[in-house]
C-alpha cells in the first residue's frame, strides 16, 4: 500500500516557533549543548542528575519530554586555505583529512497533550485519526501556562551550569527551500546541513528509508532493565584498581556507540494521583490471583514496593521508554549493529530487545512533535530519579571559540580539536593563573607536547620563551628564521637563572639573539 506522507504525518503546521499536531498537541523544541565527555567528576554527575530531576518536576501533567541524541559518522574536512604558507600546519591538515569521527547533536522536545486525549497503543495508533481542535490549542491562557512551565524547566537546567539550551525557530523545525528542518531530517535521516532529499519509507520488511537499512532496539520491559542504576558508571579503559574513571550511565548508548544511530529518551508525565489509584487497583487484582500463580505474588510485591516508595519519599510516578534507532547503507555492516548495540546495553547491565512488530509505531512517535502518540504499552512505570539515569549527559569534544590555542586530538577518534588552555579557562573561572605543569613517564610525549606548544604559541605572537634544559632548543635549529626575535634563557646547576626584562627588550630591539 502506497500513501502520501502528507496524509499520515501527525504534524499540522509549525508556527510561533512551535510544532502543532493534528490532535492539538503543542511542542516546544530546543537544541542542547551538553558537557564534553570525560570532563565530569563523580560529584558533577550527581549534581547534573539532580538538575534534571528538579527540571522535570516543574513540568505540568499530560506532558511528554522527548530527548533525542543524533550520532552521525562524519569525516573531518581539512581547511587548506588557512595554511598556504605554513609547512607544519598544512602537513597536519593533510594528515587528519577525511579522518572519521562521530558527530553529535542533541535536541529536546516538550509536548503538551490535551487533557482528554485518547492514549495511543501499538494496536491503536493515531496516525489516521482526526479530531476536533482541543481547547488548549486555541486558549491563549493555557498556552502561556505551558510556555511558563517550559521556561522554568529551561532556567533550572541553565542554572546548573552543565547544559545550555537554545530555542529552535520555525526554519530550524520546518526547514527552508535550501535546508532541511529537524522534522524532515528525521523522516529521511538527513544530516545537518545536507541538501533536502525525499526518500521512500518502506515499513513492510522492518524499516528502510531510501538506501538506509534501519534497526531498532528498545528498553521497554522492566525485566530487561538493570537491578541498579545511577548517574554514572566506571569506564574500565581508563580505570585502575586504585582509581575509578567516571562516565555517564547511558554513555555506552551515546558517544561510545560507534555507528550511525539516534538515541531516543521519553519521559511521559501523567496525572500522578490517578496513576497511584490505578496501581492500587492492580495490586488488589494481583493479590486475589496470587494463590493461583507465584508470578502474580511476585508482581504484587513489586507493585506494593513501588507504591510504598511513591508515598514514603513523595515521588511522582511517570512512564519512561528508551530506544536506539541505528542504520547503515551497507547490508553487511547492518548485521554488525546488533552486536554493537547488544554489547553497549550489556555494559549497562541491560538486555537489548530488537523491535520488529511495533517498530513502525515507535519510529512514528519519534518524529519531533509526535511524542504524544507514543504507544503506552511500550513504556514502564518509574520515577524521575530512575528515568533520568538513562539520559545521555555528554557530547563530543568541541572546538574552542577562542582564536588563541593549540591543536589537540579527540580522545576517542583522534579528530583534531582547537583548544585554548590559557585564556578561556581563565575567563570561565576554572583557573586563576596560566601556569602549566606537564607530568608523565618516560616516552609519554612531554617533549613532543612542549615543542608543539612552543610552535603554536609562536605563530600566535609569543616572543619570549623561558626553559629548563637544552632539549627544547630544537625549534631554534629547525626554524631559525622564525625564531630570530626570540630570546633564549637557560641555566645550569652552578648558576641560578635570572634575567633583566629591560635588557632583553633592548637585545630584541638592537639585534636578534
Amino acid at each position: 500500500m502506497i500513501a502520501e506522507a502528507t496524509d499520515i504525518l501527525p504534524i499540522y503546521k509549525v508556527e510561533r516557533n512551535c510544532i502543532l499536531s493534528r490532535q492539538g498537541d503543542i511542542t516546544l523544541a530546543y537544541e542542547l549543548e551538553l558537557p564534553e565527555i570525560f570532563t565530569l567528576s563523580q560529584r558533577d554527575y550527581d549534581a547534573y542528575h539532580q538538575a534534571w530531576i528538579k527540571a522535570i518536576k516543574v513540568l505540568q501533567n499530560h506532558t511528554v519530554l522527548h530527548k533525542q541524541d543524533w550520532y552521525i559518522q562524519t569525516a573531518y574536512k581539512a581547511s587548506f586555505e588557512k595554511t598556504e604558507n605554513k609547512f607544519l600546519a598544512r602537513s597536519s591538515e593533510q594528515f587528519f583529512n577525511e579522518r572519521p569521527y562521530l558527530d553529535h547533536k542533541c535536541y529536546l522536545f516538550i509536548t503538551k497533550k490535551p487533557k482528554d486525549r485518547k492514549t495511543s497503543t501499538s494496536a491503536y495508533s493515531n496516525i489516521l485519526r482526526r479530531s476536533l481542535v482541543p481547547a488548549q490549542t486555541i486558549d491563549e491562557r493555557l498556552f502561556r501556562n505551558f510556555t511558563g512551565s517550559a521556561g522554568q524547566f529551561e532556567s533550572i537546567l541553565k542554572d546548573s551550569g552543565f547544559v545550555d539550551l537554545k530555542r529552535m525557530g520555525n526554519d530550524e523545525l520546518a526547514g527552508t527551500s535550501v535546508t532541511a528542518g529537524i522534522i524532515e531530517r528525521y523522516c529521511f535521516l538527513l544530516t545537518k546541513g545536507e541538501q533536502p532529499m525525499i526518500r521512500d519509507i518502506n515499513l513492510q520488511n522492518g524499516l528502510e528509508i531510501g538506501d538506509k537499512h534501519c534497526e531498532m532496539y528498545t528498553l521497554a520491559d522492566p525485566e530487561n532493565l538493570p537491578a541498579m542504576c545511577g548517574s554514572r558508571i566506571n569506564y574500565e579503559k581508563y580505570s585502575t584498581d586504585r582509581s575509578k574513571f567516571s562516565v555517564g550511565f547511558a554513555s555506552p548508548l551515546g558517544q561510545l556507540l560507534n555507528c550511525n544511530h539516534i538515541y531516543n529518551q521519553y519521559v511521559i508525565i501523567e496525572d500522578g494521583q490517578r496513576t497511584i489509584k490505578e496501581l492500587e487497583s492492580k495490586k488488589l487484582r494481583l493479590q486475589s490471583l496470587s494463590l493461583y500463580s507465584r508470578e502474580n505474588a511476585i508482581a504484587k510485591d513489586a507493585v506494593n514496593d513501588f507504591l510504598n516508595e511513591a508515598i514514603s519519599q513523595q515521588r511522582t510516578p511517570l512512564k519512561a521508554h528508551f530506544n536506539v534507532l541505528a542504520w547503515s547503507e551497507d547490508t553487511v555492516k547492518s548485521r554488525e549493529i546488533k552486536n554493537l548495540v547488544g554489547s553497549a546495553m550489556a555494559q549497562m547491565d541491560c538486555v537489548a530487545k530488537q523491535e520488529t512488530d511495533g517498530m513502525a509505531q515507535i519510529w512514528y512517535a519519534g518524529m519531533p512533535g509526535a511524542g504524544a502518540d507514543f504507544p503506552i504499552n511500550d513504556t514502564w512505570d518509574t520515577f524521575a530519579e530512575q528515568a533520568t539515569c538513562f539520559f545521555n549527559l555528554e557530547t563530543s569534544y568541541r572546538d574552542s571559540i577562542s582564536p588563541f590555542g593549540i591543536r589537540l586530538g579527540d580522545r576517542l577518534s583522534g579528530r583534531p580539536v582547537h583548544v585554548d588552555i590559557s585564556d578561556e579557562p581563565m575567563r570561565r573561572g576554572w583557573i586563576t593563573n596560566r601556569s602549566k605543569f606537564i607530568c608523565g613517564p618516560s616516552g609519554s610525549g612531554k617533549s613532543f607536547l612542549t615543542n608543539h606548544l612552543m610552535r603554536s604559541y609562536y605563530e600566535q605572537g609569543v616572543e619570549l620563551q623561558l626553559k629548563i634544559g637544552d632539549f627544547f632548543m630544537l625549534p631554534f635549529f629547525l626554524f631559525p628564521i622564525a625564531f630570530l626575535r626570540s630570546v633564549w634563557v637557560s641555566y645550569n646547576p652552578e648558576q641560578n637563572v635570572f634575567f633583566w626584562c629591560y635588557k632583553i627588550l633592548q637585545c630584541i630591539q638592537r639585534s636578534p639573539i
